[in-house]
């Protein structure tokens, strides 16, 4: 309930919301993976909460993210941070143990082809962790919700009619209408990792079933996880 609480603030409390979040995905990864002196790649890394975190955990952490005002939003970048886009990882096929990637899959025109590269990266055996904000859910329009239910060009147009500028998070450039189902066909469908569980991160262990049901799915889960073996 905390981690929900905080969501609602991420863009007004960054600091408090990512923190927060952080040191849950350290939780949350570690009931699926050992990541103590594991090879962690973080697709979509930012400013470095997520460095902080998982190191401390005792990772060997290497985070990417293509932006460089996210990269460099709490200051000088965070050593092993590098500038790369999630689509073209720049990392060899199956080098890491854990590949992780939080709240970014939404922003990706092509994330399938995402997914297939968090994949390609991971040792067989390994396990990718991936979470999104579905576009359905309530949050699914970002900063422009709730009017994306109305559609997402005219949910931008709006935020820019009533604010006077552009939404941070561009319906068509950097928010896509990426869904539950559109995940967890992809999963169901590749041939190089099985799907362990999927579930909505926010919610307590009780509620997990709601992915099972699928237009409650796409509303009701805020956030999706998906957690994937490597063959």
């Amino acid at each position: 309930m905390a981690l929900f609480r905080a969501f609602l603030v991420e863009q007004s409390d960054p600091d408090h919301f990512y923190a927060l979040l952080a040191d849950d995905s350290v939780r949350q990864v570690g009931e699926f993976a050992d990541l103590d002196g594991r090879r962690f790649l973080d697709v979509g890394g930012g400013p470095g909460y997520f460095h902080d975190a998982f190191s401390k955990a005792g990772a060997h952490y290497l985070g990417l993210d293509p932006d460089v005002g996210e990269l460099s939003a709490r200051g000088a970048p965070q050593p092993g941070m590098i500038r790369a886009s999630g689509t073209e990882l720049p990392v060899q096929s199956g080098c890491v143990d854990i590949c992780y990637s939080s709240n970014v899959l939404e922003h990706v025109g092509t994330p399938h082809l995402m997914l297939d590269e968090m994949v390609r990266v991971t040792r067989p055996g390994g396990t990718v962790f991936v979470s999104f904000t579905p576009w359905f859910s309530p949050w699914g329009g970002h900063e422009t919700a709730p009017w994306h239910y109305l559609g997402g060009g005219y949910a931008r147009r709006r935020y820019l009619q009533r604010t006077g500028h552009e939404p941070k998070n561009k319906f068509g450039e950097s928010l896509f209408a990426l869904t539950v189902g559109d995940a967890l066909r992809w999963a169901r469908q590749t041939n190089a990792a099985d799907l362990v569980r999927a579930f909505p991160r926010y919610h307590p262990w009780w509620a997990h079933w709601i992915v099972r049901v699928p237009a409650l799915r796409e509303i009701a889960s805020w956030n999706l996880v998906m957690v994937l073996r490597k063959r």
